[in-house]
Parts: structure tokens; C-alpha cells; sequence
């Protein structure tokens, strides 16, 4: 009798987990760079039922949810004019620094300089490496070419680190935008040359509002059944106590 509960309040922390991923895309629909996640289920570990000496039926322990990891499809670029604005079209992050001082990637091509004149993230993370306009040049003096390039008046003072990874989907989401390698994402190496640099543009996140909303409320739907399974699988409880009494 307590395997249906225990069934059911798998489901029930299986939907949690979904809606979780829901609420997140919908928080960051608007993110630059921001890429979706990606959620599936699977089934948990089945056991004997040992009814009647028999090992032939089998009872499944409910569901989890696993995830796929992120989409990566691409974004819209929305045109900014700005010069210190990026955006990549193809396969690839830029790289830069943690706040902890480890590698880190990101999407996110909302640049700026901050007081020593260090280009960094709308986070403020340097690049990787650090890029530093000169003193008395101003943001609408860097051009950036499609390789990533930076120069200013015709002198390059660096290039944006375009990197990727062999299973980009397995990446992990880090703080202020950013994704962080994993042993299943494998280590960060050179971008394909297919990967180019739009200036004066903007990517924006991939999550799809409408799909984001159907897949809020059917985990929803599916919280609440799986709830009721457990008043249900209660309350049979009951009369069976009731008739052995």
C-alpha cells in the first residue's frame, strides 16, 4: 500500500523539479544570452512484487526528473548600435573570469568598461584575457571585427576569447550569466571559425514564452494529480484498517 505513495510522491517531486525549470526560463526570458533548460523524466527502479511467489511482477518506484541540459539554439540579435554591445551567431561563448578567478563563458555580450578602463560583463567580469581601452579614447572609438578583434583607431588592443566545448548541452549555469565546464561538457577549446562576432548587437534568450507558460502549468496539473494520489492511496489506507478491525 505505501508504494503507491511512495510512487506518487516521487511524481510529485519530479513536477517540483519541472516547474522549477519553467519558472527559471520565465525569469530570464529576457536575459541576454540566457539559454533555456531542458527537462525530461525517467523511470525510477523496479522491484518484485512478490505476490504469490511470483517474481514476474514487477512494481515500478514512480518518476524523476533528469535534466538534458540547456538549449542551444540560437537567439534573436536585437540591433543596439552600441559599440561595446556583441553578439555571436554560431557555436561558441566568449571567455572570461569569475568572480572567483576561474574560466568562465558566457552568451551574455552586454559589455562595458569599468574605472581603469578594463572591458568587463554587465556583471563585471573581465575578459579572458582582459581587454583595457587606452586613456583618452572613448567606447564609441573600439570597433570589433567579426573574429572578435578590438582595436582602436586602427591599433587592435586585443580580441574577444571565443571558446566551446564538446558537449556544450552538459554545461553548468554559473553566477552573473555565465556557464562553467563539467566533466561531461568536457574541457573548453577554440570555437569553430563559423563563430563571428556581430557589434552594435545584442542576443537574446531562447526560451520560448509560450512554451515556457504550457509547460509551467502542465507541471502544475501533474502536481496536483499526483497529490491527489496520495489522498486517495490514504484513504484506502484507512479502510483496510477499518476492516481489520
Amino acid at each position: 500500500m505505501l508504494s503507491g505513495m511512495y510512487s506518487a510522491a516521487a511524481g510529485m517531486a519530479a513536477q517540483q523539479q519541472r516547474m522549477d525549470a519553467a519558472a527559471n526560463d520565465l525569469a530570464n526570458v529576457n536575459t541576454t544570452g540566457y539559454k533555456h533548460v531542458r527537462v525530461a523524466f525517467r523511470d525510477l527502479a523496479y522491484a518484485p512484487a512478490g505476490f504469490g511467489g511470483t517474481q514476474d511482477v514487477l512494481i515500478g518506484g514512480g518518476t524523476a526528473a533528469t535534466s538534458l541540459g540547456r538549449s542551444l539554439d540560437q537567439g534573436a540579435l536585437k540591433v543596439t548600435g552600441q559599440p561595446l554591445d556583441v553578439a555571436l551567431r554560431g557555436a561558441g561563448f566568449i571567455a572570461v573570469r569569475g568572480a572567483d578567478g576561474q574560466p568562465a563563458l558566457t552568451r551574455d555580450g552586454a559589455l562595458r568598461t569599468d574605472d581603469q578602463g578594463r572591458i568587463v560583463t554587465g556583471g563585471g567580469l573581465l575578459l579572458d584575457p582582459p581587454i583595457t581601452v587606452p586613456a583618452g579614447s572613448t567606447t564609441q572609438d573600439v570597433h570589433v571585427a567579426e573574429d572578435g578583434t578590438v582595436n582602436v583607431g586602427g591599433t587592435v588592443i586585443g580580441a574577444l576569447r571565443l571558446l566551446t566545448v564538446p558537449n556544450p548541452s552538459a554545461l553548468a549555469g554559473g553566477p552573473d550569466n555565465t556557464f562553467l565546464a563539467t566533466a561531461a561538457s568536457g574541457a573548453a577549446g577554440t570555437a569553430p571559425r563559423t563563430t563571428t562576432v556581430t557589434q552594435g548587437a545584442l542576443e537574446g534568450s531562447n526560451v520560448d514564452l509560450g512554451a515556457a507558460m504550457v509547460n509551467m502549468m502542465e507541471a502544475q496539473r501533474g502536481f496536483e494529480l499526483a497529490s491527489k494520489a496520495i489522498t486517495y492511496q490514504d484513504q484506502m489506507a484507512e479502510i483496510a484498517n477499518g476492516i481489520r478491525r
